[in-house]
C-alpha cells in the first residue's frame, strides 16, 4: 500500500467529515457514523467504526469494527452491520472505499430505526387491540358452549343435591316415624314443576346445538329456592 495513496483518502475523509473523524495513526482511522434519514423516528442512534487498513489495501479489505455511541444494539445487529460493509467493500476492492463504507452504514442505519419505529408502532397497535378485546370480553361475559354448559350444569345440580340433602337430613330429625314415611312418600314423586324443569333441560340442550348462547344462571337458582318454597309447604297428614 503506497502511504501517498492512503493519506490522499485521509485528505478527502478529513474535508467530507470534519468533526466525525479522528486520526488514531498512520493506519488507523474512527468515524462517527449517524442514520442520514431517518424518517419520523425519534430515536436517536450513533455508531463509532473503527477502520485498520492493512498493507495491501485496497486491494484487501479494511478490518473494520463497531461500537454503540448512542442507542442500544445487539451484538448480533452490529455483527450484521459490519458483514453488510464488508459485501459493498467487496464490490469495490482496488479503489478507495472508506467514503463509501460510511455512507452504506448512514443508510442501513436509516433503514434500521424506520424498521424500530415501525415496530414499536406495530406492537402498541397489537396491545390496543388485546386490551380492546379483554373489555369486550368482560362486558360480554364467556359465551357458552354445548360442553361448557353441560359441565356448568352437571356441577350445579352436584352443589345443589348436596345442599338438598343437608337440608333433607336436619328436617327429618325433627319428623316422627309417620311424618318420615309420608314424607318419603311424597319426594319419590315428581311434581309437576320437577316434570317441566326435566322438559326445560332437554330443550336447553336442544338449543345449545345450535351454536353458543349465554345463561342466566341465576335463572336456576331461583328455580332451586322456588323448589324449596313448595317443599315447605308441604303438610303432612296423621292417616295415610
Amino acid at each position: 500500500m503506497s502511504s501517498d495513496v492512503l493519506l490522499e483518502e485521509f485528505e478527502v475523509l478529513e474535508s467530507i467529515y470534519p468533526t466525525e473523524l479522528s486520526k488514531l495513526s498512520d493506519t488507523d482511522i474512527q468515524i462517527e457514523a449517524e442514520p442520514d434519514d431517518p424518517g419520523d423516528s425519534d430515536e436517536s442512534v450513533k455508531l463509532l467504526l473503527k477502520v485498520h487498513y492493512p498493507n495491501a489495501y485496497p486491494d484487501v479489505l479494511p478490518e473494520l469494527s463497531l461500537e454503540p455511541v448512542d442507542g442500544e444494539f445487539e451484538d448480533e445487529e452490529l455483527d450484521a452491520l459490519v458483514a453488510d460493509m464488508e459485501s459493498v467493500g467487496k464490490d469495490n476492492l482496488g479503489m478507495a472505499m472508506t467514503f463509501t463504507l460510511v455512507s452504506h452504514l448512514r443508510e442501513i442505519l436509516s433503514s434500521l430505526i424506520r424498521e424500530r419505529a415501525e415496530k414499536k408502532k406495530r406492537e402498541e397497535r397489537e396491545k390496543e387491540r388485546l386490551a380492546l378485546e379483554a373489555e369486550e370480553a368482560r362486558t360480554r361475559g364467556t359465551p357458552v358452549t354445548v360442553e361448557s354448559f353441560k359441565a356448568w350444569k352437571a356441577k350445579f345440580d352436584r352443589e345443589m343435591a348436596i345442599k338438598k340433602a343437608k337440608e333433607d337430613e336436619e328436617r327429618l330429625r325433627g319428623m316422627t316415624a309417620k311424618e318420615r314415611e309420608e314424607w318419603k312418600r311424597m319426594t319419590t314423586r315428581l311434581s309437576g314443576r320437577q316434570l317441566f324443569e326435566r322438559g326445560r333441560d332437554l330443550e336447553d340442550e336442544a338449543l345449545l346445538e345450535e351454536g353458543a348462547v349465554s345463561v342466566d344462571i341465576s335463572q336456576y337458582d331461583r328455580s332451586a329456592v322456588e323448589d324449596e318454597a313448595e317443599e315447605e309447604h308441604v303438610t303432612f297428614s296423621d292417616s295415610d
